[in-house]
């Protein structure tokens, strides 16, 4: 029997969880044209989200076309253009041969390479003469808009881990460089999003940055302890098993809510239930949850610094005013100058997030919980 819950890889159907009010935002950015800035921490669904939005866009709108561009191994600014043209010539043309016919009409820069797979597929990739297109890449960058144009088409481009762009050579003037002609285009739509949440708010919120008011920002929330209860107890009954209402609950919980936690922790609870899920189980699997990550968290926690272990304890204890004299002496973190300086890199490798009301969080549940109750009780 398939397990019915799905987690480190996108959910579809019946494994996509609630969201609908900001499926409803999506898909009507997309058809209005709007273009579209989605920020959360990691494992947020955020991928999934637009997967589902742009799949009902798509069976709804014959006109609209949705071009799909992951950036996580893009390290170059070459690379970004030839990924670019090889995603928006896939996703818009109906045949190799319309492909080519884009090439020679639209981008007189590129050689093409035709590739036949063993089962007779045939496939294209690009090459470049970087030389010429890194001064001038308008044909690259007007692509999209060039054909939605020829094929009076609507397209929208999907853009995950926009943030990598901070690898480039020269990011600002990159950042530059496609703002000038995205913002022109009236035929396609952006949706830009990634992992890396506070670089992401970094481009898009701060006034001096190209893309400052790009389009329409939307901070993803989490999935609501309702929902969850739901959505679990529907996915256990369609395997014939059953869990409570309390338990459920006390699954979203555990895993605050956080949609790659809950899933899978409702997996290792699922797998120890032969009819009726006990409440020792759901200990049992958040333990094993914990152990299974223990070995992660303890190089995590080995490569911080003193200081930052000591904030990270602050957390923990629900501590307030984390400035005070009377906190920095009892949690030994040097001074108040150090404690923003602590807090800022702590951000910035992704561990603690500052957007809610209040102190700063622990993102990983998970993390949280192992300090908690392993690493700081030794």
């Amino acid at each position: 029997m398939n397990t019915p819950f799905i987690f480190g890889k996108l959910a579809v159907d019946q494994n996509f969880t609630n969201r609908s009010a900001e499926i409803i935002k999506l898909k009507q950015n997309f058809i209005s044209g709007i273009n579209t800035i989605l920020i959360s921490p990691r494992r947020w669904g955020k991928s999934s989200l637009v997967k589902k939005a742009a799949m009902e866009v798509e069976s709804e709108q014959k006109n609209i076309r949705i071009i799909y561009l992951d950036m996580f191994n893009i390290r170059t600014e070459e690379d970004f253009y030839k990924r670019l043209s090889e995603a928006v010539l896939k996703a818009s043309a109906g045949k190799l041969e319309e492909s080519m016919s884009f090439i020679r009409k639209f981008l007189k820069q590129w050689i093409p390479k035709i590739t036949i797979s063993p089962d007779a597929v045939q496939e294209m990739s690009l090459s470049l003469n970087w030389e010429e297109v890194k001064n001038k890449p308008d044909e690259i960058l007007d692509l999209a808009e060039s054909i939605a144009i020829e094929k009076q088409l609507k397209l929208v481009v999907c853009i995950d881990e926009f943030q990598n762009l901070s690898n480039f050579s020269d990011p600002l003037g990159f950042q530059k460089k496609i703002r000038s002609h995205w913002q022109q285009h009236q035929h396609v739509t952006y949706c830009l999003y990634g992992s890396k949440r506070h670089m992401m708010i970094e481009v898009f919120t701060r006034q001096s940055m190209p893309f400052y008011k790009f389009g329409d920002l939307i901070f993803l929330p989490k999935i609501s302890t309702k929902d969850w209860i739901i959505f679990i107890q529907e996915r256990f009954l369609a395997t014939n098993k059953n869990v409570s209402e309390q338990q459920a609950e006390r699954i979203a919980l555990l895993a605050e809510n956080h949609p790659y936690y809950v899933q899978q922790l409702s997996q290792l609870c699922w797998f120890r239930t032969s009819g009726e899920l006990l409440d020792k189980d759901i200990d049992l699997a958040m333990e094993s949850l914990v152990m299974q990550l223990s070995l992660l968290f303890q190089n995590i926690t080995e490569n911080l610094a003193t200081t930052q272990v000591n904030y990270l304890k602050t957390l923990i204890d629900e501590a307030r005013m984390l400035s005070s004299k009377e906190v920095i002496n009892t949690y030994h973190l040097g001074s108040s100058a150090n404690v923003s300086r602590i807090k800022a890199a702590l951000i910035n490798k992704e561990i603690i997030d500052d957007q809610a009301v209040g102190n700063p969080q622990i993102q990983d549940p998970v993390y949280k919980f192992w300090l908690k109750n392993h690493y700081f009780t030794r």
